[in-house]
């Protein structure tokens, strides 16, 4: 029924290569730098008014001899309302450099706006009429559903296959369903082009 808005962002840091072993007092440790952020980055997470903030990729350095001139960390984010969409992008924008010579840059943002599940309620209501029984859940991914809902689109999203264990080696889906799951999208069709 409703989605949370969601976006990436990349943090981009550099520092100084020099040699870990001669001269380390000469570099910035861009992975070092890195793990600072991380740590300010996992403090805007807030599980209890629905919001992620999950450090999921990160990179750093070229050799084990060389002290990292570069690094870079991917964020995934989740939210369920338009404030934390602002307090998470101000936390981002507020991120500032822990060690003395490096730099930090944010690229990216939440680009998929959190989708209410009153912009499913008249749709949804229509597919309970047509499949008894039928379930609306609220979910953690985003769609294009989020970008039609912004605009005051109506939107039945999630209307796809029935399965479990997204993105996991162990996804499946019901085979067993897709028929019942089409007869409700053509009667979703048809009921929509009546109104």
């Amino acid at each position: 029924m409703g989605r949370k808005g969601c976006g990436t962002f990349e943090i981009v840091i550099t520092g100084r290569a020099s040699h870990a072993g001669l001269e380390p007092e000469l570099g910035v440790n861009a992975l070092t730098e890195a793990a600072h952020q991380v740590l300010a980055i996992a403090a805007l997470d807030r599980p209890g008014v629905g919001t992620s903030v999950t450090p999921t990729v990160a990179s750093a350095g070229t050799a084990s001899n060389v002290v990292p001139a570069s690094a870079t960390v991917v964020v995934d984010v989740r939210v369920e309302s338009a404030d934390e969409k602002a307090r998470v992008e101000a936390g981002f924008a507020a991120l500032t450099p822990r060690l003395e010579g490096a730099k930090v840059e944010v690229r990216g943002g939440i680009h998929r706006p959190p989708m209410p599940e009153s912009a499913a309620a008249d749709l949804f209501a229509v597919a309970e009429r047509l499949l008894p029984g039928v379930a609306g859940v609220a979910v953690g991914g985003g769609s294009d559903g989020n970008l039609t809902a912004a605009v005051g689109v109506p939107t039945l999203d999630g209307l796809g296959a029935v399965g479990g264990g997204a993105h996991a080696d162990h996804e499946y889906l019901l085979v067993e369903s897709m028929v019942e799951r089409a007869g409700l999208v053509t009667g979703l069709v048809k009921a929509i082009r009546g109104f």
